[in-house]
C-alpha cells in the first residue's frame, strides 16, 4: 500500500475508486465500506484509494480540545492494508479545509484532484461546509460527471449501528467488553517501556511503566485490566494498571503500568503493545501498602480464571 500526505503526490487517474472519511478504529462497520471498495476496484480493474483525514475534524471544527483517537496513523495504515487497500491519502484538516463547500470538494480534489469513476460511502455520510455533502448531492453530480455512486448500509450488532463515537465512549466509560465487541477485536495500545519509580516491584509485583507511542490515542478509564502483552514478538499475559495510585500519591500523574506473569526480564527501551481482555476493578484507595497487595494478589487470580476460561 503507497500512503501520501498530499493530493498533488497523488497521479490523477480517472479509473479510481474511492472512499473517504476519518476511519478511526477501523470497526466492522468501515471495513464493510472498505471490502465493498476493495472487491469493486478489483472486480473492475481499477485503482482504489482511501481519503481520510488529520486531525480529527471535531478536533478542528470545536476549536476544544483533541478528541482522543481509536487507532493511530500507523495502526489505521496496517489495517487498510490488511483489508486490500492500494492507496491511502491522509489529508491535513484545517479551518480552511473545513470552510469548502461540498461542490468545491468534489470538483476541486475529487474530479480535478484524483480522478473519480466511482465513490463508495456510508448511506448517511456527510462532508463540505455545513455537512452540505451527502450521498444524493453526490449522486446529482456523478450524473453529469459519469461516475457512480454505491452506498454500504451500516454495520449492525445486537440491532446497534456501530460506530466510532460508540466504542470511544465505551472505553473512556472502562467498558471493555462492549467496546471490544462492537470493534470485533480487542482494543489495544502501544508505548515503549520505560523507567518508574519500581514501586511494583517493592511491592513484589513488578510492573512495566509503558509510554505511550502517540500521546492521541484513546486510554480506558482507570483500573485493573486482564491483558495480553505483545513485546520481541512474543505473546505474554498481564494485568494492566491505569491511574494515579491513590494509595500512595494524593496527586499522583496518570501512570500506564503493566505486569506480566512469569516474566523477569528487563525490557526497557523495547516497544510493548497491551491488548485489553476484560476490566477487572476500578481504582481503589487502600489503607495501607498490605491491604493493597492483598488486593492486588486477588487480582492476579481473578486475571488467571479470566484466561484459564477463555482457553477452555
Amino acid at each position: 500500500m503507497q500512503v501520501f500526505s498530499s493530493i498533488k503526490d497523488l497521479t490523477k487517474n480517472k479509473n479510481t475508486i474511492l472512499t473517504l472519511g476519518t476511519f478511526d478504529g477501523i470497526h466492522p462497520g468501515h471495513l464493510k465500506i472498505i471490502d465493498k471498495l476493495v472487491s469493486c476496484s478489483k472486480e473492475k480493474g481499477c485503482r482504489n484509494v482511501v481519503i481520510t483525514f488529520h486531525p480529527h475534524p471535531r478536533t478542528v471544527l470545536s476549536g476544544s480540545s483533541s478528541v482522543k483517537m481509536l487507532s493511530t496513523q500507523e495502526e489505521k495504515i496496517n489495517l487498510l492494508r490488511k483489508h486490500g487497500v492500494e492507496n491511502l491519502l491522509t489529508m491535513n484538516f484545517t479551518k480552511e479545509f473545513a470552510s469548502l463547500t461540498a461542490e468545491e470538494f468534489i470538483y476541486g480534489y475529487l474530479i480535478n484532484g484524483i480522478g473519480l469513476s466511482e465513490i463508495v460511502l456510508g448511506h448517511d455520510h456527510h462532508f463540505g461546509k455545513g455537512r452540505s455533502g451527502n450521498v444524493e448531492l453526490l449522486k446529482m453530480i456523478g450524473a453529469k460527471e459519469n461516475f457512480v455512486v454505491t452506498t454500504a448500509e451500516p454495520f449492525l450488532i445486537d440491532g446497534e449501528v456501530v460506530s466510532s463515537t460508540k466504542i470511544r465512549n465505551a472505553i473512556s466509560e472502562g467498558d471493555i467488553a462492549r467496546s471490544n465487541k462492537l470493534l470485533a477485536r480487542n482494543y489495544s495500545f502501544s508505548g515503549v517501556v520505560v523507567s518508574g519509580d519500581k514501586r511494583g516491584r517493592e511491592l513484589g509485583f513488578p510492573t512495566a511503566n509503558i509510554k505511550l507511542s502517540s500521546q492521541e490515542k484513546l486510554l480506558p478509564a482507570s483500573g485493573i485490566y486482564a491483558v495480553r502483552v505483545f513485546v520481541e514478538n512474543e505473546n505474554h499475559i498481564g494485568l494492566l494498571s491505569i491511574g494515579n495510585r491513590p494509595t500512595f500519591y494524593n496527586e499522583g500523574e496518570l501512570v500506564t503500568e503493566v505486569y506480566i506473569y512469569d516474566f523477569n526480564r528487563e525490557i526497557y527501551g523495547k516497544e510493548v503493545t497491551v491488548e485489553l481482555v476484560e476490566r477487572l476493578r476500578g481504582e481503589e484507595k487502600f489503607n495501607s501498602a498490605e491491604e493493597l497487595i492483598d488486593q492486588m494478589n486477588k487480582d492476579k487470580e481473578n486475571g488467571l480464571k479470566i484466561f484459564n476460561k477463555l482457553n477452555n
